[in-house]
């Protein structure tokens, strides 16, 4: 009973006199319901959205998979297990994004549509592992942001005055005053252009650079480290790195400022992500290990050798496009903030400029502090992966599309979604208790507010 009530405050149920088409893989309703909110829903292109999903997985999280990912994976490992996440990845998103007008309504939140399906505990449920996920993904673009500034900065200066700790808080600076300028998700636009540019800069000169060194170098170590207790963990949160690689848990979020047709729109900038959008991350990812092998770093930058101009370029690309892709996965937390104390109007209102100011500065605070205090970087990309990305990702698409289309699935499809959710149900579960050893351990070798 509690969840038909959730659900018939959730939904509005189309009249009889609007009609709806069906296909084999999902609903489009002729007339959907649209949820209040203060943001923009439906303007975009599919190919802004495609550039906005590719800005996620080309950030300056990719200078760091040689290390987190192919290390302990190995050759074999590392370059299997990153085309099968790329596969899986697009599989699981077009899941969720051929739903987004189920039942008439238009789902612009992850929370909503888990509402709509499952009802009030599961709303809350999403909504709190969503929350948690990109609360972690934030944190490590601003460790990405302040490790971007610091070898910027021991480029030209070679002493230990500043420490980690002092270019994190930099970098939160730089995020809060991002937020207060660009008010929405829709807002980017041009700076979607300087994130590309961005990205264009230092996965470029990473790739030269790497190349380079690796022409030059001896034989490289490839051999996986640590002893085989050891390696067990390691792969464990390496597998939850290779969900985190190309997956946002936003999905719904995001679609929601795609124009019509929504599903088909969402479906073309899916493609795009996967396709022309995912070549940097795995080109940058693989000579880098091929370079370096074993010593890769979780920022290849700090690997790279050559003229000190170029790296610095690079550096503080990767340091801007950080602060940019922050934004984009900030954006659901400063929607339901902004529709909840009702901000509307001019973006440049005194009233809005100061809620900007004084919510987004304390979420950014938290954020950074946080950042400071433990800046294992590769550790939060596994726990992040194993916490809420994977169940974000693989496992509620697959059981949110068979619960949404159980009339139009034959038994071996259905069979087929069940087996994916005990799967990554069981990844998730390993991949979590590999993370949280790895922070453990990281503590006892680093202190707080560690300098790495």
């Amino acid at each position: 009973m509690g969840e038909d009530k959730y659900r018939d405050e959730v939904a509005i149920i189309s009249p009889p006199s609007i009609s709806q088409r069906y296909n084999d893989d999902h609903v489009v309703a002729l007339e959907v319901e649209v949820p209040e909110t203060l943001h923009q829903v439906g303007t975009d292109s599919w190919f802004q959205v495609g550039v906005v999903l590719s800005t996620g997985i080309n950030s300056a999280y990719a200078l760091g998979y040689a290390g987190t990912i192919m290390v302990p994976l190995g050759w074999t490992g590392g370059v299997i297990g990153l085309v099968l996440s790329t596969i899986i990845s697009l599989y699981a998103s077009t899941l969720i994004a051929k739903i987004h007008e189920y039942g008439g309504k238009r789902h612009i939140r992850y929370r909503d549509l888990a509402g709509f399906l499952y009802g009030r505990t599961a709303y809350v449920i999403v909504w709190a592992s969503q929350y948690a996920n990109l609360f972690l993904i934030n944190i490590g673009f601003i460790i990405l942001g302040g490790q971007a500034l610091k070898a910027f900065y021991h480029l030209f200066r070679d002493d230990d005055h500043m420490k980690l700790a002092y270019f994190i808080a930099i970098a939160g600076l730089t995020c809060v005053l991002f937020a207060i300028v660009v008010p929405t998700l829709s807002s980017l636009r041009i700076w979607l252009v300087i994130s590309s540019v961005c990205s264009l800069i230092y996965l470029t000169i990473t790739f030269a650079l790497a190349l380079k060194d690796g022409i030059n170098a001896p034989p490289r170590d490839y051999s996986i480290p640590g002893s085989k207790i050891n390696r067990v963990f390691t792969t464990a949160g390496a597998a939850a790195n290779l969900v985190f690689v190309f997956n946002t848990g936003m999905i719904p979020e995001i679609q929601a400022t795609i124009r019509a047709p929504v599903v088909d729109n969402m479906l073309k900038a899916l493609y795009f992500q996967f396709s022309l959008g995912s070549v940097p991350v795995h080109v940058v990812t693989y000579v880098g290990y091929w370079a370096y092998g074993s010593n890769s770093s979780s920022y290849l930058l700090n690997n790279v050798s050559g003229p000190v101009w170029v790296k610095a370029l690079a550096n503080i690309s990767a340091f801007l496009q950080a602060i940019i892709a922050l934004h984009i996965f900030a954006s659901p937390t400063y929607e339901f903030l902004d529709t909840k104390y009702e901000i509307k109007g001019s973006a440049v209102a005194v009233r809005n400029l100061a809620f900007r100011t004084l919510v987004r500065g304390s979420y950014l605070a938290v954020t950074t502090f946080l950042s400071a205090l433990l800046p294992f970087l590769g550790d939060f990309m596994s726990l992040t992966g194993a916490i809420s990305s994977i169940p974000l990702t693989f496992i509620l698409p697959n059981h949110m599309y068979l619960v949404a289309m159980k009339k139009q699935l034959s038994s071996l499809q259905r069979s087929w979604h069940l087996v994916n959710v005990v799967l990554f149900s069981v990844i998730s579960a390993a991949a979590l208790v590999a993370a949280f050893r790895l922070i453990a351990v990281d503590s006892k070798t680093y202190h707080a507010f560690a300098d790495l």
